[in-house]
């Protein structure tokens, strides 16, 4: 068996930019896959197996304690995490690339909201336009609900930067905690699911979204992110919503109309532009 050294050793072989770039993929295509078990399992049912399995893979690798007086932020980490999980319901509305890029309008008013140069009004029209774009008239409707959902997914994406920057700056791992205490506050919804979540094959189907989408994503993160400076990888984690987009059509079939592909390449383009050129405090990381 490969010890800790010689698989920190096999990943500096491969160039940080393609971990990134591993883990955005990673991440999209287990949303992809994860709207696919919403016919078996529910949205509901895919949320909680998706926290409960990512919970359980990251307590089995490591059981640290909760660093003392980090009990209020745990919490507060944990509601953000499970906040994010809104847009599974809003996937059951929307495309998976349209919902990404309805969820990435959060952290990226975040990143403006301490705008400073003509340049951030640039990045703010950008996205601006991608918003128009999505639902321009004659073109593929959107809804309005899923749009919402996708929005509010991104305000908990954005409080949990905020949170999860305070939690990497304490020892202990105040994030896994977080991740146990998300997976417990969505366990009340499995009930909705029925009795789909005692199928074998549903919870094996579970481990693989929660190891594809969360447990893959974070090991390649954390080994991109020692050898990468933040603002590359703000750059690479802004074609999230172009992952998303790519991967609805080659894992689900969903075709996007030409201008919302034009407004998903605006959202990237204001996400990478903003992550450029930082103002004094601020990126857009994930």
């Amino acid at each position: 068996m490969a010890t800790g050294t010689e698989r920190a050793g096999r990943s500096a072989t491969v160039p940080a930019p393609l971990l990134m770039l591993g883990s955005v993929a990673s991440i999209q295509a287990g949303q992809a896959c994860g709207k696919g078990m919403f016919a078996i399992a529910g949205t509901a049912g895919v949320v909680v197996l998706r926290l409960g399995f990512a919970a359980a893979v990251l307590l089995a690798l490591r059981c640290p304690p909760l660093p003392r007086g980090s009990a209020g932020l745990a919490v507060a980490l944990g509601a953000a995490m499970a906040g994010m999980h809104l847009i599974y319901p809003a996937m059951q509305r929307l495309p998976v690339g349209v919902a990404s890029a309805f969820q990435f309008l959060d952290p990226l008013t975040l990143a403006l909201a301490t705008a400073r140069r003509p340049a951030d009004l640039l990045w703010a029209a950008l996205a601006g336009a991608g918003v128009f774009l999505m639902d321009v008239p004659g073109g593929a409707h959107v809804s309005a609900s899923g749009a919402v959902l996708a929005v509010a997914s991104g305000a908990c994406m954005a409080a949990y930067l905020v949170l999860n920057k305070r939690a990497g700056a304490r020892p202990g791992s105040t994030l896994t905690w977080g991740v146990v205490i998300a997976a417990g506050l969505v366990l009340p919804l499995a009930p909705a699911a029925g009795g789909a979540l005692l199928s074998p094959g549903v919870l094996a189907a579970g481990l693989g979204l929660a190891v594809l989408s969360a447990a893959v994503p974070w090991s390649l993160d954390q080994a991109a992110l020692r050898r990468l400076p933040e603002r590359t990888v703000a750059v690479m984690v802004s074609l999230e919503p172009a992952a998303g987009a790519v991967a609805g059509l080659v894992l689900l079939g969903e075709h996007l109309a030409w201008t919302q592909w034009l407004a998903i390449g605006c959202v990237c383009a204001a996400s990478a532009g903003a992550a450029l050129h930082p103002g004094p405090g601020r990126a857009i990381t994930n």
